[in-house]
């Protein structure tokens, strides 16, 4: 008896693209998949960082990523995110794959929030996207927005000027005019980028011009945060699903305990988006607020086992 089909980093890069990963995802969304309806993500605390369990379940499959989050690994010469996926059948439990985690995470994080730009920002012109952070979810996110938007200009904004150096380098071999940049550069923004591991705010809110949109996804804890109370008073929000959100994004939840905004602040969750069932406003900034969600994964990792047995 042969064990679970291995689908490694390489063979992930090889098998979806960050387009085809957006198209996944919309299309379980629009099938019916509710994302208030899936269990919460388990994290327990460890000496190294945080241990992450996150299941899902549909009829036909069951998965369930055990992620790590060490905090010191990237001084290490290693990756801040680790783990793996298992995927099983849903009728007998059986193992099917075993999935790089940190690959899958770096591929459907930036799929959920193209797939938010898709719907929150015009398409009719070239976007000037700033973009915030230079580690692996900043270069998935350039490319998966390249997917779904043209761009007019990146400007790259991190703490390390190497790595900044690095990113614009990379953009402008996708063709996208790039350079560093400085955090005031939101003004002139039409989407902005925060992948970090920012604790506290970025930038400055009140600077993001009514109708750009704003897409956050460094922090899944309720009291980090890497956008300011005043661009979420501002904003119209949205995020996957109002039950994570206010379980985990301090964005917002920092805000709430301020009381600068109520629980009913959040406009939609990104199924509403995709199906139509909401659409954004022009007259505010637009504000997508991602925390990761075990849904994405398993409808990910269905595509990823599916194009590894088409070969």
């Amino acid at each position: 008896m042969t064990g679970p089909l291995r689908i490694d980093a390489t063979a992930t890069a090889r098998l979806l693209g960050p387009a085809a990963a957006i198209d996944v995802l919309a299309g379980v969304l629009r099938a019916g998949l509710d994302p208030e309806a899936v269990p919460p993500r388990t994290a327990v605390p460890v000496p190294a960082g945080e241990l992450l369990l996150m299941p899902a379940a549909t009829a036909a499959h069951v998965g369930v990523k055990i992620a790590g989050v060490a905090p010191a690994n990237p001084a290490r010469g290693l990756p801040r995110v680790t783990g793996s996926y298992l995927l099983l059948d849903g009728t007998d439990l059986r193992p099917l794959a075993l999935l790089d985690g940190a690959a899958l995470t770096e591929l459907r994080t930036p799929a959920v929030s193209a797939l938010a730009v898709r719907h929150l920002t015009p398409g009719d012109r070239p976007s000037r996207l700033v973009l915030f952070g230079t580690g692996p979810q900043a270069y998935g996110h350039l490319e998966a927005v390249l997917a779904v938007r043209d761009l007019a200009e990146v400007s790259v904004v991190g703490r390390d000027p190497a790595g900044v150096r690095a990113l614009a380098g990379y953009a402008r071999t996708l063709g996208v005019p790039a350079r560093p940049g400085t955090p005031d550069d939101v003004g002139g923004a039409d989407l902005v980028v925060c992948c970090t591991t920012a604790r506290t705010p970025l930038f400055d809110g009140d600077l993001v011009a009514p109708g750009a949109t704003v897409v956050a996804v460094g922090s899944h804890e309720p009291t980090a945060r890497e956008t300011d109370t005043a661009l979420v008073v501002r904003s119209e929000v949205y995020v996957e699903a109002r039950t994570a959100a206010l379980r985990e994004a301090g964005d917002l939840l920092v805000p709430t305990a301020e009381g600068a905004i109520a629980e009913d602040h959040i406009a939609g969750n990104l199924a509403e988006l995709v199906t139509g069932a909401r659409a954004p406003s022009a007259e505010r900034p637009r504000f997508f607020k991602s925390v990761g969600m075990a849904w994405e994964d398993l409808a990910v990792a269905v595509a990823l086992y599916r194009a590894a047995l088409a070969g």
